[in-house]
């Protein structure tokens, strides 16, 4: 992948006003973010005791340079003779700070979660307001795309261990869920493992967020009828694809992206519409956008009753229509959300019921799990990361439908499963919408 040469420091070099990248897990260091600006010393003492040699750091968003490494400090990964007698001299005292730490991380996890949905509740707001008046004012619309999407394909590309997550916290709800992010989320979180360059990350996300735009001249009475289709509504709605196309070289967006809004719902196998194209005559980056848009419009169907979840999506996908879609592609999605995917709820050897809030890229079937535990304050729940929980296997997976009354009110699982992706760089709040 073709992106920016990272710069590696060790951490002696650290100073305040330094943009740092902690390419560790969300419960691997004691910080509520895994990249951020240096504020304090305090920040820098604490990074040092994790026990990094080496760290990433941005220097476009830094306000200053590393320290030389000629006077840089030694890295202390290990503790020293005295500290580390003190310690095996006092085993209480150990499991007592293991116990605090792990404490403190998960208030900082929740922290983190919660600030996260802040994000993705500005990010929902632009997606519809951009594809609202993209006719209106489009301009604006693009100019307020595209911020929104440079910021997400810094994070797609930029970050080390990015995570996709379902949104299930107290800070957004149904109404925040739109479809266009979903699928530039799905999308962009594809390509951290795919060969690809910055700008064509970018023309994709470009892409995935006017994808749509078209239904725009679609029946209302046609988008949102929960019952099957007539032979004459599904050739009206699928109208919407060349609609998209043309109203994209109107508004003044890449030639490429109006093509890729043209071919967003063709098929491998030549099953699409509207040209009924293979796979060797599909832009490779509207095949990213037609697999995203398919599992999304599986999880998130105008009739809930026929909405599958993640983890029935992604089996169904993969059991049923391998032929529809790249293969090559749906195992880089499978690998991106992992066996269970974030939304999906899930059974645990322990008895207790959870819901997958984020998959761990690595570790595919130990996910970060919110724990249904009525002994524990709703607003904070417990997050497992299951890597450090060997004893904790998942059961398997159920529908919202199947759980106890009291499982259901506290994990409260969506009926439209949003995306977003950790790290997303902060989103200026007082930026003007237009």
């Amino acid at each position: 992948m073709q992106t920016n040469q990272p710069y590696f420091i060790e951490v002696g070099q650290l100073q305040i006003g330094m943009y740092v990248h902690l390419d560790l897990g969300w419960m691997d260091h004691p910080f509520s973010v895994s990249n951020f600006k240096l504020k304090d010393e305090e920040q820098i003492s604490k990074i040092k005791k994790i026990g990094l040699k080496k760290l990433r750091y941005d220097p476009k968003r830094s306000d200053c340079k590393p320290l030389p490494a000629s006077t840089a400090e030694p890295v202390t990964a290990k503790a020293t003779k005295t500290e580390a007698d003190a310690t095996t001299s006092q085993p209480t005292k150990v499991v007592a700070k293991t116990i605090a730490l792990r404490t403190e991380r998960l208030i900082q996890l929740n922290h983190a979660i919660n600030e996260n949905e802040k994000k993705f509740v500005i990010a929902s707001d632009i997606a519809s307001q951009v594809t609202r008046n993209i006719l209106t004012e489009p301009q604006a619309s693009i100019e307020q795309a595209n911020l929104l999407v440079n910021d997400m394909v810094n994070t797609a590309l930029m970050e080390g261990d990015v995570a996709i997550h379902a949104l299930n916290g107290n800070c957004s709800s149904d109404a925040n869920y739109q479809h266009s992010l979903n699928v530039t989320v799905l999308s962009l979180m594809m390509t951290k493992s795919i060969e690809m360059s910055k700008e064509d990350v970018r023309l994709l996300g470009m892409a995935a967020i006017f994808h749509d735009i078209g239904k725009d001249e679609i029946a209302n009475t046609v988008l949102m009828k929960k019952d099957p289709l007539t032979k004459a509504e599904l050739l009206h709605q699928e109208q919407h694809c060349e609609i998209g196309a043309r109203m994209a070289q109107e508004v003044g967006l890449p030639v490429r992206v109006g093509k890729i809004i043209l071919q967003h719902h063709e098929h491998a196998d030549g099953t699409g519409y509207p040209k009924r194209l293979i796979a060797d005559h599909t832009d490779p980056l509207a095949k990213l956008i037609s697999l995203a848009n398919g599992f999304d419009n599986l999880c998130n169907t105008i009739n809930p009753a026929l909405a599958r979840s993640p983890y029935e999506a992604l089996a169904y996908m993969y059991a049923n229509q391998r032929s529809r879609y790249d293969e090559s592609l749906l195992k880089h999605l499978i690998r991106s959300l992992g066996i269970y995917p974030p939304g999906s709820i899930i059974h645990l050897s322990t008895g207790a019921y959870a819901i997958v809030i984020s998959a761990n890229p690595n570790k595919p079937l130990r996910p970060y799990v919110m724990l249904h535990d009525p002994k524990v304050d709703r607003e904070t729940p417990t997050i497992l990361d299951l890597r450090e929980e060997p004893n904790i296997n998942i059961s398997g997976c159920v529908r919202a439908n199947q759980l106890p009354p009291d499982v259901l009110s506290y994990l409260n699982p969506r009926k439209k499963i949003s995306y977003f992706l950790d790290g997303i760089p902060a989103i200026n709040d007082d930026r003007p919408i237009e």
